[in-house]
């Protein structure tokens, strides 16, 4: 055991993880009150970070004990104690810095008031926020971003699938022959598979797309083949229409840039098998433009969701687009949206319902903690398969960043179970402009 320091607690830091005063071991924490009067702001509202702050009132108000805002309240056992910080901690040098009494000035100068009134232990500010960190470092005071959930390595999320070359020429000609696939133990494969793991096998005279399949430990061929009218383009779309159509797999990941195609692929599977499934839910969280709540917009809370919602129904126009317009298919489309069985809403809505049967979509899944994935996936009933996408370089969150976003957070926490398949997509197929854009921009 390390020696024992002191955090004080940003506001953020609490509305990203409500639970966080069981991840800093035996260690103190220190709560400025300006922290709780925050809170109290965000308590009210259908969003997880009002959510998160309601629980965590909760959990502060069954907390009796009265050294709360004198020696400290023990959090239990191996953990440290919970002190509240009333009144106006700061020091001359905070104060003659930051002048403004803002909330974030206000948590800067209880973290330097425990620096001069503890010398002996070490005293960390613990933010999400980028801004007060180098507030924090200005005046000397140590800080550190809230890191329990982000993940170390994300590169491995952004490659390109596998490719094993020197394969024998007579393995792949069995695998295009073989509709079960072929034994795992017939390959001598250098890396370690992971459950439900595409990849391209070579040999010096054919290659064939494969896949292995956890459950039957074996590999198979991936084929190219349409869904709802959308065709796969490359590899990694193939790849991906073959995890999605799986049944046994319930929880896909699928990233990528731009312009790659992942929401359309989701989409076309979807409705692919639609015959398993009593209903597609596409669905995407709100990112408020311009630090601005929705609220300020006119109309109802449809009409209010309804351009956050538009690149999902472009999607789904682009798949009308593959059939004439007084097609069976079109009309089909038309008919599912309007008997409910194809909804597409604002993830706040879903939150709290239990999702059975239902092939679900969550787009732009990089802005959502790991705590409302989490939410997410817990509402998955019976007979449900859930597919995420996202662009895990493109947050528009403040306090999310390519590591702790609930994105790749699922992803490290899911990736060697057989319910669970991840593909990354590589090259943009929107159209050549939009490639060169992404790539040199």
């Amino acid at each position: 055991m390390g020696k024992k320091k002191n955090f004080v607690l940003d506001t953020n830091v609490i509305l990203h993880d409500y639970d966080c005063l069981k991840n800093f071991e035996e260690n103190d924490i220190y709560l400025p009150i300006v922290v709780i009067e925050e809170l109290d702001k965000f308590k009210k509202g259908n969003e997880q970070i009002n959510f998160n702050a309601r629980e965590f009132i909760r959990e502060l108000d069954s907390i009796t004990d009265n050294n709360l805002f004198t020696k400290g309240a023990t959090l239990g056992e191996g953990l440290g104690n919970l002190f509240v910080v009333a009144g106006r901690k700061t020091t001359e040098q905070v104060t003659e810095s930051f002048p403004d009494q803002i909330p974030d000035h206000q948590i800067l100068g209880v973290a330097a008031y425990l620096l001069k009134e503890k010398p002996k232990m070490d005293t960390i500010l613990v933010t999400k926020d980028a801004n007060l960190r180098m507030k924090a470092r200005s005046v000397g005071i140590p800080c550190e971003d809230y890191i329990n959930d982000k993940v170390i390595n994300v590169d491995v999320f952004e490659k390109s699938n596998e490719t094993f070359e020197g394969i024998d020429p007579a393995l792949i000609d069995r695998i295009y022959s073989s509709k079960e696939g072929l034994d795992i133990d017939e390959f001598d494969f250098k890396a370690i598979l992971r459950p439900n793991e595409c990849f391209v096998l070579k040999s010096d005279r054919n290659s064939v797309l494969a896949r292995y399949n956890p459950f039957t430990r074996t590999i198979h061929r991936v084929n190219k083949f349409k869904n709802y009218g959308i065709e796969p383009r490359n590899a990694e779309q193939s790849f991906a229409f073959e995890v999605l159509n799986d049944p046994d797999i319930k929880l896909v990941a699928l990233t990528g840039k731009a312009g790659t195609g992942k929401t359309l692929l989701a989409l076309a599977a979807a409705l692919n098998n639609l015959s398993n499934y009593k209903q597609i839910l596409l669905a995407r969280p709100i990112v408020a433009l311009s630090n601005k709540d929705i609220g300020f917009l006119p109309g109802d809370a449809t009409e209010k969701v309804a351009p956050y919602m538009q690149p999902l129904f472009d999607n789904l126009n682009v798949i009308k687009r593959q059939f004439a317009s007084n097609s069976t298919e079109v009309k089909r489309l038309d008919d599912m949206q309007k008997s409910e069985q194809l909804v597409i809403e604002a993830l706040a809505f879903i939150r709290g319902r239990s999702l059975s049967e239902t092939y679900c979509i969550i787009d732009e899944a990089q802005n959502l903690t790991p705590h409302e994935i989490k939410t997410i996936i817990t509402r998955a009933g019976e007979g449900t398969k859930m597919i995420f996408t996202g662009d895990i370089q493109q947050i528009d969150q403040p306090y999310l960043d390519s590591q702790s976003n609930g994105l790749v957070y699922m992803i490290d926490r899911m990736k060697d179970q057989k319910l669970f398949a991840h593909i990354n997509l590589v090259k943009g197929e929107r159209s050549e402009l939009s490639e060169l854009a992404s790539n040199l921009m």
